[in-house]
């Protein structure tokens, strides 16, 4: 994770853990879409882990425990989007996951499949660490000049505003709101230096 910023105003970056493997966890299941927070497929496709000669994963979900397992994933995410509150552990530790004692459905999903869903996000993370390093310096400057532009138009230094930046790899190029200060951002999107300046004018000038 990286922070731009001053006292009056700051930017986070990163690549959450608990993010990367819930959604691995939901495109297993086949859940994506549904819920509270409809966030594109990831990319590349998380691959299951072969179980007995035959893939264990994908669209293995009984129609009467997609709603339960649905809602329990909603909260997972909700929790794992909460930078303020997140701990600094794994939200999902193996072997028990003791955080989804009370979400049974969603428990024995994660039991089955936290295996591919961790390679997968494990591979990804590393891509976003590498990219990330390779890049800071741009990346520092898509968010810093931005905030100089705002400050320029306003002929005064800008309000206090945070805002925490999730890049995730998604299928779709955009953003997504996930939080009262927390943005989900596509990797697409995030390494293209023009598009994100275009994206973050207009949330920046909202919210100074």
């Amino acid at each position: 994770m990286f922070v731009e910023g001053t006292l009056r105003w700051q930017v986070t970056e990163d690549c959450p853990w608990d993010l990367l493997v819930a959604l691995a966890l939901r495109d297993l299941a086949g859940l994506e879409g549904a819920g509270t927070h409809a966030l594109p497929r990831v990319t590349p496709t998380v691959v299951p882990v072969l179980q007995g000669g035959a893939t264990g994963g994908g669209r293995a979900v009984s129609p009467a425990a997609r709603s339960a397992l649905t809602g329990q994933w909603d909260a997972l995410f909700e929790a794992a989007a909460d930078r303020e509150h997140r701990p600094l552990t794994p939200l999902l530790q193996p072997p028990h996951f003791a955080a989804l004692d009370r979400a049974l459905e969603l428990q024995d999903f994660v039991l089955a499949h936290h295996d591919a869903a961790a390679r997968w996000a494990r591979d990804r993370h590393a891509e976003y660490a590498r990219t990330s390093a390779e890049q800071h310096a741009q990346r520092a400057a898509d968010i810093v000049d931005v905030v100089h532009e705002r400050e320029h138009d306003l002929r005064r230094q800008t309000g206090y505003f945070r805002l925490d930046l999730d890049v995730l790899p998604l299928a779709e190029s955009g953003a997504w709101i996930v939080g009262p200060h927390t943005v989900v951002v596509s990797t697409s999107l995030r390494e293209d230096s023009r598009a994100f300046r275009d994206w973050f004018r207009p949330l920046v000038a909202a919210l100074v």
